[in-house]
């Protein structure tokens, strides 16, 4: 079969067979291609739907700028919460952060560990410690203040025990 067509085309001397084939096969791609298609559209509408349900353009913006508020209200709190932390931390310098107890007899005839020494130092092992000794007339209490992990008044044995356990050695 031969037409002015096909010879324009240069495809005269060709079985009408093949070009019917040639046909269906592009036929069946475009056919997969638009199936694919349908996929994506049909997955990006129930996204949309999703995304609309229930709102104009309006009360979508409104959204939106609530959401740039809560972003801003978050950061101005997020902003306060960090110089709190530094506030708490600065004065955590001088708050007592280390401890040592040492119990211990003060008199030989007394049992039991009754007597005992407690420091406490802050940051900067500056603090004091506080001796109980307890006896069978009664219980006293000493203090002795320390300074940069140093007494100006020398320390019994319990109590250097107690400012090396607070110092941490």
């Amino acid at each position: 079969m031969s037409s002015p067509l096909m010879e324009y085309l240069g495809i005269a001397g060709m079985d009408v067979a093949y070009l019917f084939i040639a046909i269906f096969v592009l036929l069946i791609a475009i056919i997969v291609l638009l199936i694919v298609q349908m996929v994506k559209y049909s997955k990006l509408k129930k996204k949309y739907e999703k995304f609309m349900k229930g709102k104009d353009a309006k009360s979508l913006e409104q959204d939106i700028i609530a959401l740039f508020e809560d972003n801003k209200f978050i950061k101005n709190e997020n902003e306060k919460n960090r110089k709190d932390i530094r506030e708490i931390l600065r004065r955590m310098e001088y708050c007592y952060q280390k401890i040592g107890l040492v119990k211990y007899d003060a008199f030989q005839q007394m049992g039991g560990k009754l007597s005992f020494c407690l420091c406490l130092l802050d940051n900067k092992n500056s603090g004091f410690i506080l001796n109980s000794v307890h006896s069978s007339d009664g219980c006293y209490s000493y203090t002795k203040e320390i300074k940069k992990g140093e007494s100006e008044i020398s320390l019994g044995e319990e109590e250097k025990k107690a400012l090396d356990m607070a110092m941490g050695y």
